[in-house]
């Protein structure tokens, strides 16, 4: 095997997002696209070398091949050791707490997210920092900027490596460690929940979790299968595939449409759940309710307290802009700080470090606690059940005895999907030009009480 320094030339559409690198699969196949983009981030992060990094992925289309040039690239550029999932598959939670647990210098998470995947689906990739958090706009700019410079690449040319079989092996200098994807992730659950009443719970009341054959699949199946001995049939469509069997793995009503329509008929299990394609958001469902994202947030906060491993502990809670303002109230009556950030659960991790919040939420159905430094999907789904198991009332019950206390906030998400740049550029000015003049007016009955363009100061 030889390291390789390949010439190249810079793409201009590399600037990462909120959550990193996110473009069509055809896009990311291009000649030298993910190479360049990899090099760029070991250009500007020197840490990495002679260090530990994760890498893992959400097991869609190209996935592998992906996972192995981030490997042979790591080689190349002095990378100690290369932490991987089995199969390439480790959920973006999980690879949080890899980093963590492990003491790596940072990691890559192959995924799209919730993007539909598959030959003409989506392809991404995320890089978090030591600590398990999500990169940072300093950072991802400053890899931006390098990508629009680069013009060669380091590559270990004729590595091999088997992604199916668990342990150690060398590539070069590096040394691979492929390992449980599952394995360190559930022990950390086993830690903050009580699997011992939950088991006890599920006796005499049913659940469904719809994995929508993404990454948390194997997660479910060993938490809430074998682990809480939920039957088989708990967790449906639980085998991760390539192009998430065609579906669009977002877990909110529309996509979820099956699991849904369960949780509205007469016979709905006691708690009806799902997950996305990397395994960091959720959807709650009780029989006939849908929980709100804001909702689960606020209901979360007023009850794990009530759980052995977040009683006593319990510093504050902050939210995303666009989310409801339920947990405002509930953190206002248990005298927690909280705070709103803007969108991106990298405005959170400065918080979960500074120790300023336990619990945070967004809009779009993210939920997690201070365990990681990214939202969680199967955490909030544990959560639930080990909160319904200590109160041992319906969730609808549940729900309606929080909103009689704290009061009810209606929320609302309105996605526009494949809308052109300039016509969202149209309606978020002309948004922006009536701001001022909006507070006060009414709209059929309701009046704005209030109405800003919102900044955030860190």
């Amino acid at each position: 095997m030889q390291v390789r320094e390949v010439p190249t030339r810079p793409y201009h559409d590399q600037q990462p997002g909120t959550a990193g690198l996110r473009r069509k699969t055809a896009i990311f196949q291009q000649p030298h696209y993910l190479e360049n983009f990899l090099q760029a981030i070991f250009d500007v992060q020197p840490a990495l070398r002679d260090a530990t990094i994760v890498i893992g992925g959400d097991g869609r289309f190209h996935n592998r091949d992906a996972i192995r040039t981030a490997i042979a690239m790591a080689a190349a550029n002095g990378v100690a050791r290369v932490i991987v999932g089995q199969a390439g598959m480790l959920s973006t939670p999980a690879t949080s707490h890899v980093i963590r647990l492990r003491g790596a210098a940072g990691g890559f998470v192959f995924t799209a997210s919730h993007n539909p995947a598959g030959v003409e689906g989506d392809f991404g990739i995320k890089y978090s920092l030591k600590g398990g958090g999500q990169a940072d706009s300093a950072l991802t700019d400053a890899i931006y900027q390098r990508s629009l410079k680069i013009d060669r690449y380091r590559i270990l040319e004729g590595m091999e490596i088997d992604l199916d079989r668990r342990g150690v092996s060398r590539v070069g200098a590096t040394e691979v460690d492929v390992i449980s994807g599952v394995e360190d992730y559930a022990a950390l659950m086993h830690e903050l929940f009580d699997f011992e009443r939950i088991r006890r719970w599920l006796k005499h009341h049913r659940i469904c979790f719809d994995a929508m054959h993404a990454v948390t699949g194997p997660y479910a199946r060993q938490l809430l299968v074998t682990d809480l001995g939920a039957p088989e049939s708990a967790v449906i469509n639980a085998v991760p595939l390539e192009d998430f069997g065609g579906g669009h793995p977002d877990p909110n009503l529309v996509y979820a449409k099956e699991l849904v329509q369960g949780a509205m008929a007469a016979d709905a299990p006691d708690l009806s759940a799902a997950s996305d394609g990397d395994g960091d958001r959720n959807l709650i469902l009780g029989p006939g309710l849908f929980l709100s994202p804001g909702d689960s947030l606020a209901m979360l906060t007023a009850n794990l307290t009530l759980l052995p491993s977040y009683r006593g502990r319990m510093k504050g809670v902050a939210r995303s802009m666009p989310t409801s303002r339920a947990v405002d109230r509930v953190a206002q009556a248990l005298e927690l700080e909280c705070f709103e950030t803007p969108t991106g659960w990298k405005f959170f991790c400065d918080l979960l470090d500074a120790g300023r919040v336990t619990l945070c939420g967004e809009e779009s159905f993210g939920t997690g606690s201070d365990h990681v430094r990214e939202k969680d999907g199967l955490w909030a789904v544990l959560a639930w059940l080990n909160v319904l198991a200590v109160r041992n009332i319906p969730l609808p019950q549940l729900a309606l005895e929080h909103w009689h206390k704290y009061g009810r906030h209606y929320f609302a998400r309105h996605d526009y999907e494949a809308l052109p740049a300039a016509a969202g550029d149209r309606i978020v000015e002309g948004l922006g030009e009536r701001i001022a003049s909006l507070r006060g007016k009414r709209f059929d009955g309701l009046t704005v009480s209030a109405a800003d363009d919102f900044e955030y100061h860190d």
